[in-house]
């Protein structure tokens, strides 16, 4: 049964008022193919364009969309993040690897409002490079780890691990 779904299999919140606090972590990476062409043209830590710093620009916007990932996803209970980052790395020749670790007290996990920041973060490298190159790829999204709650896991590929 999905948990969205109540007994009558109508959509509904799912009902976390019963579950103790406690601290939640998760952990998720985006993928971006930008090219060499791109990535040549990364410099002291980061691309600079007439829109501005790339990798900056998109940390904010990442960390903005994880803090508002209530509004963008259905169903979502609002999180007051306790801490949100993003690291924004490069894996030549031609990849973008972004890791948004989201973190909070609560009731529920944060695995969607990581999810949602490194989705945005993408987005906006992809935005802001899209004039140098069309054939920009944000090739994966996936949860890396979460922690906290009533079962953490890892990641491997293939593989989940509780």
């Amino acid at each position: 049964m999905f948990s969205h779904l109540n007994a009558s299999q109508q959509p509904h919140m799912v009902d976390v008022s019963q579950k103790t606090a406690t601290l939640r972590m998760a952990r998720a990476q985006a993928r971006v193919v930008v090219g060499n062409n791109i990535l040549a043209l990364f410099n002291n830590g980061d691309i600079q364009t007439p829109k501005g710093a790339v990798f900056q620009t998109a940390i904010i916007a990442g960390i903005m969309a994880a803090k508002r990932t209530d509004e963008l996803i259905p169903l979502c209970h609002s999180l007051g993040l306790d801490g949100c980052d993003i690291l924004i790395t490069t894996q030549p020749p031609d990849q973008v690897v972004i890791d948004c670790t989201a973190r909070v007290t609560g009731k529920t996990g944060v695995e969607m409002e990581a999810l949602t920041g490194a989705t945005v973060a993408a987005l906006t490298i992809y935005d802001m490079c899209k004039s140098i190159s069309p054939q920009i790829v944000i090739q994966e999204v996936k949860l890396i780890e979460k922690r906290g709650g009533k079962s953490d896991f890892i990641y491997q590929e293939n593989t989940l691990q509780s």
